[in-house]
């Protein structure tokens, strides 16, 4: 005996165990990667014609011809020597016998090892090669064709189309034949004595005429003769009962959906699925298209994930897990139901349960507020109220800036499927923009400020435009609330916020050197606010009209407030901006280092009417100078 490796006998010619017994052929010695040294012996045989690994190492890379040796029904071909009519199962003792009589074996024994199984019927299976039809993917350059047109398509995501390429650029050749009992059938008739297919258009046209009359199942029912016609012996060819892959099936809805219909264009403008049909329909799609049309059937494809629950696992029946979407429009409505769409973010798995559906009810209601707020806001608001451009404050200016940024961002958002963005641009607008800043100072203008002030109808002004925009914008999103709010202010059920045209909004609205400034104001206020909100928890103010604090800044941002009414920004009673050095004890917030409050409470008396607290107050009326005139104009 003697140790070797494996390299030192690879392509060593040996004599099959059954020789002398029919068996004559050599027997070549291979090395694989896939024999393992922690299972078996590590010198194996292998059977080419019955599995991959096998057939890819003997036929694929040594070019070994595929033995037909397994039968339909599970036996051992007639013409084999010494086993022919063995099952190849329910024969194995029967076959092991034979073999040690014939001396072709040194010893039998049992061993326990995995076996694959049908899922369905948990019967053993057995792996054979058959004759296949395939599509080749090389031979007239559909691989190169596929791979050109997913470059020339828009993915969502982006990650979809390498995805989809590496596939295209590793896949086999396309094989279309499956044996099943029923399906598309593949209608080829092929020459018993060449096997070569036959190609004759009129054997073609025939097939196609009874198809279209009698559907797919004519290729089964009917004699051979009625599609060969008179100038082909049926005795002569075989006919093909194999159908077609399903995917072949799905992959032509490009030909029979679009191109059939005039008021559809192709290529389709997207095909959008689930992100498992990057193997399924997006690819036997793209692989059809290209091969008979040239091209890719769509121009771009988007994928989203699947849906969850809250702990993040696949919905079922047994775990009484399931979520349907009419169960939460019964609860909640079809709104929540759109809005959790939108927020989730569907390039990857979406969550849903009670918790999840119920942070969205909140979501629901800062849109709903909204809306709410400016439409009593705008009571009574008519065209003849409303300020031109240029006679707006900075801060309106400001909110007309948000508005044609945000139009401009959602158009481009849309174009890309990108709704998740839609919805967080919109919320930070109504959370951020206008509830918690743009409403809370000009509350006071619009409560306290005379009607027809140039300054109140300004701001009218901006919130119907607000408004407006914000109407159109929820509207794919928000369809009935977006309808609901739309109506309340028009009154008119013809004029539908869902028949609006979506006009650009005025160039004039763009400023980037308001947006500028008001960043600065904002990060500064951020500060304040904070400031005030501490002396509040102290106990020092119950209001923040109780207060005028000074506000230590830098001269870049002191130049921001000029021209500014520092106190109602702060929504104060007083403010002061300094650019002095801020006493060691003011409030500061971190990362914000240039700017320092340092806490007071306003001077003098409550003023009835608007709530600040201001010298001029009297004992005798309760109101400030700005109020009497108001209620005496």
């Amino acid at each position: 005996l003697a140790t070797l490796k494996g390299t030192e006998i690879a392509g060593t010619i040996s004599l099959h165990p059954m020789h002398g017994h029919g068996y004559e052929h050599e027997v070549p010695m291979l090395l694989a990667d896939y024999v393992t040294t922690d299972q078996g012996t590590g010198f194996v045989h292998i059977a080419p014609g019955h599995g991959v690994e096998d057939y890819e190492l003997a036929h694929l890379e040594h070019g070994i011809p595929l033995p037909d040796t397994v039968a339909e029904d599970g036996k051992i071909m007639d013409h084999l020597p010494i086993f022919a009519g063995m099952h190849v199962l329910r024969d194995n003792a029967r076959i092991a016998e034979t073999m040690a009589e014939q001396g072709g074996v040194i010893g039998i024994g049992k061993l326990v090892h995995s076996y694959p199984h049908s899922w369905r019927s948990k019967a053993p299976l057995v792996y054979r090669n058959t004759a296949q039809w395939f599509v080749s993917m090389e031979s007239h350059g559909l691989r190169d064709t596929a791979v050109a047109e997913l470059g020339r398509t828009a993915f969502y995501p982006q990650a979809g189309q390498r995805r989809l390429t590496s596939m295209i650029e590793q896949r086999p050749d396309w094989c279309l034949s499956r044996q099943r009992a029923w399906g598309v059938p593949l209608t080829i008739f092929f020459n018993k004595a060449t096997g070569e297919p036959l190609r004759d258009q009129g054997v073609i046209d025939r097939v196609v005429e009874a198809m279209r009359e009698e559907g797919a199942d004519c290729w089964f029912s009917s004699d051979a003769s009625r599609f060969l016609g008179p100038d082909y012996n049926p005795d002569d060819y075989e006919r093909v009962t194999d159908i077609l892959d399903v995917w072949f099936d799905s992959g032509s809805t490009h030909s029979f959906v679009l191109e059939q219909r005039g008021d559809l264009d192709s290529p389709a403008d997207l095909y959008l699925e689930g992100s498992d049909q990057h193997r399924g329909w997006f690819h036997s799609s793209l692989l059809q298209s290209c091969a008979t049309r040239g091209k890719a059937p769509y121009k771009g494809v988007l994928t989203h994930g699947f849906v969850l629950d809250e702990q993040g696992r696949k919905m079922s029946k047994s775990l009484g897990n399931v979520v349907t979407p009419q169960k939460v429009i019964d609860q909640s409505g079809a709104d929540i139901l759109r809005l959790w769409v939108v927020s989730s973010d569907y390039y990857n798995d979406l969550r849903i349960g009670p918790e999840i559906i119920k942070r969205t009810t909140d979501n629901y209601r800062r849109f709903r507020n909204t809306l709410r707020y400016l439409l009593g806001a705008l009571d009574g608001f008519t065209a003849d109220e409303a300020v031109s451009h240029d006679q707006m404050p900075a801060l309106e200016r400001w909110v007309l800036h948000r508005l044609a940024e945000l139009d401009g961002r959602i158009r481009d958002m849309t174009e890309a499927y990108d709704f998740h963005g839609i919805f967080t641009e919109l919320h930070t607008l109504c959370n951020s923009d206008l509830s918690a800043f743009y409403f809370e100072i000009r509350k006071d203008r619009l409560y306290c400020d005379a009607a027809d002030s140039v300054a109140r109808r300004a701001t009218r002004t901006v919130m119907h435009e607000v408004f407006s925009r914000l109407t159109a914008w929820l509207a794919p999103i928000l369809a009935f609330t977006a309808e609901e709010a739309w109506q309340s202010w028009v009154g008119d059920v013809e004029n539908s916020v869902h028949l609006r045209s979506y006009d650009p909004v005025p160039p004039e609205w763009y400023d980037q050197s308001v947006s500028a400034r008001w960043d600065g104001i904002r990060r500064a206020r951020q500060v304040v606010t904070t400031a005030l909100e501490a002396a509040r928890n102290d106990g020092a103010i119950g209001a923040s009209l109780q207060a005028a604090p000074t506000v230590h800044v830098s001269e870049d941002i002191a130049a921001l407030f000029e021209g500014e009414d520092a106190a109602a920004l702060f929504i104060t009673s007083g403010a002061t901006i300094s650019c002095d050095a801020a006493p060691a004890d003011a409030f500061r917030v971190e990362g914000i280092d240039d700017v320092a409050v340092v806490f007071a409470t306003a001077d003098g008396g409550k003023c009835a009417r608007c709530w600040k607290v201001t010298p001029e107050v009297s004992e005798e009326d309760g109101i400030c100078n700005r109020c009497e005139d108001v209620v005496n104009g």
